[in-house]
């Protein structure tokens, strides 16, 4: 049984019931047995190594993806917000989860496991489909932003992979007036695969020049500078 503070009402809007009404919705949650769950800041939701069956949403909240190396150095391969979906390729394919899921936010999330999802087909008709096809949408757009990382990991110099992610948070619409939210020094050197005190001084070096503004959690290009 679902709690109360969480129906169709408050998934509308996010990318895997897209097309479908509160009612339709509540028909799905009701049919797969999801799994509301909460989280406080900083935990994990998701553990790499770990087995998982669960396909995840963001509800409320945001988190990263963080991945693990054998030697148990970390990097954040992407920023999950609500509607964002985890955790479907180790729920899918009988392969080892490589990566994390950590919250940067109290956060709320459906779990819903990926043999329900494929079973109720038969039972909910059109809402199986539609959730079916949104799924495989969000599965391309977790392809792009892998792409958009290897782009960012290929760029030479660490001011390169700077201004690249800013200017791709930009373009992804994150952000009003040209300021670009970003996490702290940490996160985003984990972000940027560096040193933190490397892209500190960095980040110093781009303000006196003139090319990066910077305030407590956000950051902006002055791209006229950028072209001297």
């Amino acid at each position: 049984m679902l709690p109360m503070k969480l129906r169709g009402a408050d998934l509308t809007g996010l990318p895997l019931f897209k097309d479908l009404s509160e009612q339709e919705i509540d028909r799905f949650l009701q049919a797969t047995g999801v799994q509301v769950k909460e989280y406080g800041k900083n935990e994990r939701i998701l553990k790499a190594y770990e087995e998982n069956r669960c396909i995840g949403v963001i509800v409320r909240g945001e988190a990263f993806v963080i991945t693990e190396d054998r030697f148990g150095n970390e990097s954040i391969s992407h920023h999950l917000q609500r509607g964002s979906m985890f955790g479907s390729t180790s729920a899918i394919l009988p392969v080892s989860n490589i990566s994390s899921v950590e919250t940067i936010t109290p956060a709320t999330v459906i779990l819903v496991t990926y043999h329900d999802l494929i079973t109720v087909g038969p039972r909910l008709g059109r809402i199986h489909g539609v959730v079916m096809k949104n799924l495989l949408e969000a599965f391309s757009r977790k392809n792009f932003l892998m792409m958009l990382k290897v782009e960012l990991l290929t760029q030479k110099s660490l001011r390169e992979r700077l201004i690249l992610y800013l200017l791709q948070q930009e373009k992804q619409g994150h952000g009003q007036d040209g300021r670009i939210p970003v996490p702290g020094r940490i996160r985003l050197a984990k972000i940027l695969e560096c040193n933190r005190s490397a892209l500190t001084r960095e980040i110093r070096a781009m303000t006196e020049a003139g090319i990066l503004l910077c305030g407590e959690d956000w950051m902006q290009l002055d791209k006229d500078k950028m072209n001297d």
